[in-house]
């Protein structure tokens, strides 16, 4: 803004006049922008002074007078925009020029002393409900841009912030920190897009990003609060001692809540699945989910026992689901998915089954469903999969429209402080990997809250993108009802002791303003106590029937449970069908070019679709994929590299040598074939898995595969086997048709390139809760795929899958093999020899029976036979008693296999049966010494040892 100059800063210019400065009366009229309007304004004087008005002219009659020259801009800023090839020439004077310069200056200042208050401001914001503050950073104190005291009262252009386009600079800080000091801090300055930016500058700029109570949304947050205060201090009194993880201090996640679940009916959200760790679980269930407070109470009750034992989960881990009516009229249905104790590990199965959901809805736009997941600080900035799972958010293969995060910030873990435990600001910033804002609002300002609330699910649905929410608040009763906080925390709780509750003091405020009355909030307060004490009653009326919900819905028609299926179904695909359907994978379109690796592929798939090769691994799948398919079923595989596979077998997705363009032959193989999705992921084991396991939950009738790169690399998604894959059924009664694929076989790769570790899934085996496949053939793959998803039994399926033999000679089946049958649980011996001769059973899984099928040619041994368990679990029993059943009594039986001693599934194997196969054959075991490490790093002593497990194998007892 143009403004009188201040004595005390007064110039002279270069003939020693004093500064020039305008009348009055138009310095209100001008801004920074009409710097080039006032240079145009003086050329045309100097040319012709009766064109311009005669208080310009008086005005620039003050300047020594030049001769008119050709129009060029003058010095300073301006946004006139000319050629640059013929440029007009500045008209020059030097006391308008100083003047022009003097004023730019003061607006470049305040536009940077504005970009650092969205930059910065949220350093100064008010978040902490305890009362803590930081240090004003230098760099939005007005002196840092050298502004004193007389600067405030000057105007200023203010036309790229939101509201009005002049203000003072007074009144330009005091909307700079009401918008971005108060209770809210913005962080997104990070943000790449200008458009992103600017959008949300203007939502809060515009309002100092302020959302005023009228009475009705003031008396629904008090209710909110109040059912939220009263339910916490309900079970404190019924239920002394006993765990709750209370929310007392983040009450006000409560009717965050309620405002989102209500903003999502607004813009048309059919479905929200949440994802939450324990605390505060048991209120959200009640006071957001719908669940019956009774319902909880008779968990805490526990007067049934004998309905949970050896199953089950504690009350603050358990699921639920629901529908909401919203105020404008629209139904939103709720899930909150089921957990366990590893806090975030539920964040990616909760995006995984609103994905699927989107999918089954064919909601390209993903717009139709949203996921809301809720944090707590320490595990958010803590917890890897945190970082995996935001990582997901814009890949295609796994997007979902956008993820609201909300973080119930306690500040601090179970007993440790933050400084002990993130070495970040906040406990949010992993989160500014993502082109997405950060809101941190103090809990105890529920306008604030609303706020927040109101601007992540708009820029949600703007931009369909995550938003964190991070809600500063404190946990009043320490890590758990038993816990006692001031033993670590002294200072801390003294201050939270002395705290009123957050309904308390926000119904202090809405009394001042008069928003609701004393008999409003009494009135409240009473139908809470009243509805929980009626819930209580009921729920210790005797006789309740306890009994276990199955899954419905869309699951309904599947089973689970320890009973295994009765027949083997039949998988086998005509002939017929099965050579068309491998011709159809050959086509591409007009124009493509593959690799001329991939050409010779096609040809050899054009042979095997004639007849004359026999099919390998890759073919057998590709075939199992494009049947299903043509049935209608849907198909999911994602994994590492999972479009071509990692060994180069699969090359499901082509891509052209010219042009780079893709094309999956899968997605073209008759109209109205089902679904399929060949994703590559990310370098991510247990954010993967884990949205891939929750994909599966919301998909009964598809094929979900997630594939290791390498078998080996499982290990690191372990907490989504060990809490979610083999347990759920047990602890939740949810089923699953997962498939896990994972490359396994010592072939002299080194410890990490060997082992899918299968002893540790035999180990969780029980109860028939997982499946664990083995299979040798590529036949053998074709049905176990097609098993899992025609029959109606849903469980998880484990496949330790090949490396060598996706190419070895001998692992190939012809086009009869999978016409007929199912898969086999056990192969027996499929050579000549007589039965009633052999001295020695050979008994193996996976890759090691080509190794000693070879090994008996060679040494021409008509006395040993082989025998293949292809499912170790549920272990075939009568499959097994059935290929040993031709051998005579007291043949020994040696389980062969090349991992060591104390991996594989030796112990497994000789535990069930106790040395003795169905009291016919004594059990004996041939495999590497126990060992600390899967396998040797070096290639010859892989080939030493493994020399050393055929000659053991192969040994002549007599």
């Amino acid at each position: 803004m143009l403004d009188k100059p201040d004595p005390a800063s007064s110039y002279h210019d270069g003939n020693g006049q004093s500064d020039v400065s305008l009348p009055d009366d138009l310095i209100n009229e001008l801004s920074s922008e009409s710097l080039t309007f006032v240079e145009d304004l003086y050329t045309s004087y100097l040319e012709s002074p009766s064109s311009v008005s005669e208080e310009w002219r008086n005005y620039f009659a003050r300047f020594p007078q030049k001769s008119a020259r050709k129009r060029k801009p003058g010095f300073g800023p301006t946004f006139k925009r000319h050629s640059m090839f013929n440029p007009p020439s500045p008209v020059r004077n030097e006391a308008v020029d100083r003047q022009t310069m003097k004023i730019a200056d003061r607006q470049e200042r305040l536009d940077q002393l504005i970009r650092n208050y969205r930059v910065r401001g949220h350093i100064l914001a008010s978040l902490d409900p305890l009362g803590k503050k930081r240090a004003t950073p230098a760099e939005l104190m007005p002196e840092f841009y050298d502004f004193s005291e007389r600067d405030y009262d000057r105007v200023f252009s203010t036309s790229t912030f939101g509201g009005p386009k002049q203000r003072t600079l007074r009144e330009m800080i005091q909307w700079l920190k009401n918008t971005y000091c108060r209770s809210i801090g913005a962080q997104f300055m990070h943000i790449d897009s200008l458009r992103v930016r600017e959008w949300l500058q203007t939502r809060m700029e515009s309002t100092a990003n302020f959302l005023k109570f009228e009475r009705p949304e003031a008396l629904r947050i008090l209710r909110r609060l109040t059912d939220a205060v009263g339910f916490e201090e309900f079970i404190q009194k019924k239920y002394v001692g006993l765990k709750s993880f209370s929310l007392e201090g983040a009450e006000s996640l409560i009717p965050l809540l309620d405002l989102a679940i209500e903003k999502a009916g607004e813009q048309g959200v059919d479905e929200i699945v949440f994802g939450m760790a324990h605390r505060g679980r048991l209120n959200v269930l009640t006071n957001i989910m719908g669940k019956k407070p009774r319902e909880i109470f008779r968990e805490y009750e526990d007067s049934v026992p004998e309905m949970s034992v050896g199953r089950g989960d504690v009350k603050y881990h358990l699921g639920y689901s629901s529908d909401w009516m919203t105020e404008s009229g629209h139904n939103v249905h709720l899930t909150l998915c089921f957990n366990p104790s590893h806090l975030e590990f539920v964040n990616p199965v909760a995006m995984g089954r609103m994905r699927a959901k989107q999918d089954r809805w064919h909601n390209i736009d993903r717009t139709k469903g949203m996921v809301l997941l809720i944090h707590g600080d320490a595990a958010f900035a803590g917890e890897g999969v945190v970082q995996e799972s935001l990582n997901l958010s814009e890949l295609r293969g796994y997007r979902t429209g956008g993820t609201i995060h909300v973080v119930v910030n306690n500040q601090i873990g179970f007993t440790t402080d933050p400084a002990q435990s993130r070495s970040s600001t906040y406990a949010t910033d992993v989160a500014k990997m993502l082109q997405i804002p950060i809101f941190h609002v103090n809990g105890e300002d529920p306008e604030a809250v609303a706020q927040v609330v109101r601007l992540a699910m708009d820029f949600r649905k703007e931009f369909h993108r995550d938003v964190v929410i991070d809600m500063y608040c404190y946990r009043r009763r320490g890590h758990n009802e038993g816990d006692e906080p001031s033993f670590t925390q002294p200072l801390m709780y003294d201050v939270i002791d002395k705290r009123p509750s957050v309904r308390d003091s926000f119904l202090q405020r809405m009394l001042e303003r008069k928003s609701v009355t004393e008999e409003d909030a009494d009135r409240l307060q009473e139908e809470s106590v009243s509805h929980l004490e009626a819930e209580l009653a009921a729920a210790r009326v005797e006789n309740y029937p306890h009994k276990v919900e199955l899954p419905g819905g869309i699951w309904t028609g599947y089973r689970g449970g320890k009973e295994l299926p009765a027949d083997q179904i039949d998988t086998g695909v005509p002939e017929e069908s099965l050579s068309n359907l491998l011709l159809k994978q050959t086509e591409l379109p007009d124009g493509f070019t593959p690799h001329k690796k991939i050409k010779r592929l096609l040809q050899i798939r054009k042979d095997m679709a004639a007849g004359e090769r026999k099919l390998d691994w890759g073919t057998a799948e590709a075939l199992a994929f494009a049947s299903l398919l043509t049935e209608g079923y849907r198909i999911r595989v994602s994994g590492q590299d999972a479009q071509r596979g990692t060994f180069s077998h699969r090359h499901a997705v082509l891509h052209d040598v010219k042009t780079g363009k893709k094309y999956t032959p899968l997605k073209h193989l008759v109209s109205g074939q089902g679904t399929v999705e060949i994703v590559n992921s990310p370098l991510s084991e247990a954010g993967v898995l884990g949205f891939d396991y929750g994909y599966s939950l919301d998909c009964p009738d598809g094929l979900i595969i997630w594939e290791a790169q390498f078998g080996d690399f499982v290990n690191a998604a372990q907490v989504i086997i060990d809490q979610f894959i083999v347990s759920a059924e047990d602890k939740w009664q949810r089923y699953s048709g997962m498939v896990m694929l994972l490359p396994h076989g010592f072939e002299g790769q080194g410890p990490e390139h060997s082992s899918a570790r299968f002893e540790r899934f035999l180990q969780l085996a029980a109860e028939s809760n997982i499946q664990i496949a083995v299979p040798t053939t590529p036949d053998q793959f074709f049905h176990l795929l097609r098993r899992q998803v025609i029959r109606k039994w849903r469980k998880p399926l484990i496949v330790m899958t090949p490396k060598s033999l996706l190419r070895h000679r001998d692992a190939v089946s012809s086009f009869s093999s999978l016409t007929s049958g199912s898969y086999m649980k056990v192969i027996g011996d499929t050579s000549d020899l007589n039965p009633q001769k052999v001295k020695r059973i050979l008994l193996c899984t996976g890759k090691i029976y080509y190794d000693l099928n070879e090994r008996r040619r060679q040494t021409e041994r008509d006395d040993v036979a082989i025998v293949r368990i292809e499912q170790l679990y549920p272990v075939p029993h009568e499959d097994l008693e059935a290929a040993l059943a031709p051998y005579p009594e007291g043949t020994p039986v040696y389980w062969v296999q090349e991992e060591p001693e104390n991996m594989g599934a030796w112990r497994f194997i000789y535990c069930r049966f106790k040395g003795n196969l169905f009291g016919r054959h004594p059990l004996h075991g041939v495999y590497r010494p126990a060992s600390a490490s899967p396998a040797t790093g070096s290639g010859r002593s892989h080939q030493f040892e493994q020399e050393m497990l055929l000659t053991e194998s192969f040994r002549d007892d007599s």
